[in-house]
């Protein structure tokens, strides 16, 4: 699912489709623990499976259709990856599962797609759920995808699934098809740290969006304020609160692999994965810095708008006070007393240049009033 932002635009409806999360399929209520039930979306017509077997001295990629196809890959000495597309298909899934005698809670979490990011270590195997976020590329990031990662690290072996044929994953084949590297010579546990790293190296691109966002629409705050401004303000709003819960927990989960005893991760892999861990919580600390520019960003637009409601009333306080002495000129002549009754009666009604004195006069005042306006700043 693609989500349009053009770099211009200031009005947009989010870059993660948040509203749509409200439509999230979820299974009935009341099942036993391990249901499966899948709750995103088809988007391949077939589930589809692939073999990256590598050692120091050779790389292999292998297509295949069904798990039993890997065997041979397994059971040498060989690291193996087994990247595993698609998963609208449950029973093609299960035969997979079954194979790699996966607990039954790790085939529930990987078919239920608004898992949060988690690490759980089992006694053979290490479960990673992720929430990667990819866009397409054209010097700027125009379109922005989203969807679950969910990574099975066991003893030799490495087993990713995703909800697409996205490559998401492209860097690191690109890695394995070249010698002499440390993710060739190194274990799977190598190879699960450059999948959870790539990750989290696309969070900075969309960090980068983000930030290109906010700076348009202040710009367009301090230019001219509009409700519209206001729509894309609560908009980035959403998209930073999806942001945050899809990586929030990340943390924990890469601190967990740190402290854990397990021997899945070695310690050598385990000083990289300090550095997933620190691009975690820079992550998380930008996030955070960028919900304190939104919410400055809704402060600007009421002061904007503020400020701008200032000027009007000013503008209009200026001309209803040089009017004023005009409305009394005229409202003390048109009170049209006769001038046959007495010689204080408004004897100006029978001056010949009357009328043209009461205007000058008027004009006068009128000219007065605005230079010492300007002299005050005020105009």
């Amino acid at each position: 699912m693609k989500y349009k932002l053009r770099k211009s635009a200031v009005l947009f409806k989010g870059l993660f489709g948040v509203g749509s999360m409200r439509k999230i399929q979820r299974k009935p209520p009341g099942q036993p623990p391990g249901t499966l039930f899948h709750t995103g979306i088809k988007k391949l017509e077939e589930v589809l499976i692939s073999v990256h077997d590598y050692d120091e001295q050779h790389y292999d990629y292998i297509p295949i259709q069904n798990i039993e196809n890997s065997a041979p890959y397994l059971k040498d000495a060989s690291k193996t990856w087994i990247q595993v597309r698609g998963l609208h298909d449950i029973d093609k899934l299960k035969k997979i599962w079954d194979y790699f005698e996966l607990h039954p809670l790790i085939q529930e979490d990987i078919v239920s797609i608004n898992q949060r990011p988690k690490v759980e270590p089992y006694p053979n195997m290490v479960f990673i759920v992720l929430r990667m976020i990819t866009g397409k590329n054209n010097g700027h990031l125009e379109e922005l995808k989203t969807e679950q990662i969910s990574i099975v690290v066991g003893q030799n072996f490495v087993l990713s699934f995703q909800e697409s044929d996205e490559p998401l994953f492209d860097p690191i084949i690109r890695r394995l098809e070249l010698q002499n590297t440390r993710l060739r010579n190194l274990g799977v546990d190598y190879l699960a740290y450059a999948l959870l790293d790539n990750v989290v190296d696309h969070y900075f691109s969309v960090l980068d969006l983000m930030g290109e966002t906010i700076e348009s629409i202040e710009e367009k705050l301090i230019e001219n304020p509009k409700s519209i401004h206001l729509s894309s303000i609560y908009a980035l709003r959403r998209d930073l609160i999806y942001f945050r819960k899809s990586i929030w927990s990340l943390r924990d989960g890469v601190n967990t692999l740190l402290r854990d005893d397990s021997t899945m991760f070695s310690r050598e892999v385990k000083i990289f994965l300090r550095d997933v861990y620190d691009h975690v919580v820079q992550v998380i600390d930008s996030i955070e810095n960028h919900r304190e520019m939104v919410f400055s960003l809704y402060d600007m637009y009421m002061s904007s708008l503020s400020n701008r409601m200032n000027e009007i009333m000013k503008v209009l306080t200026i001309i209803s006070t040089i009017f004023i002495p005009l409305t009394f000129i005229v409202g003390v002549y048109g009170m049209n007393f006769n001038t046959q009754a007495g010689p204080f009666n408004m004897p100006e009604l029978n001056w010949k240049w009357g009328y043209l004195a009461t205007l000058s006069g008027m004009l006068v005042i009128t000219t007065g009033m605005i230079l010492f306006f300007r002299k005050k700043g005020w105009l």
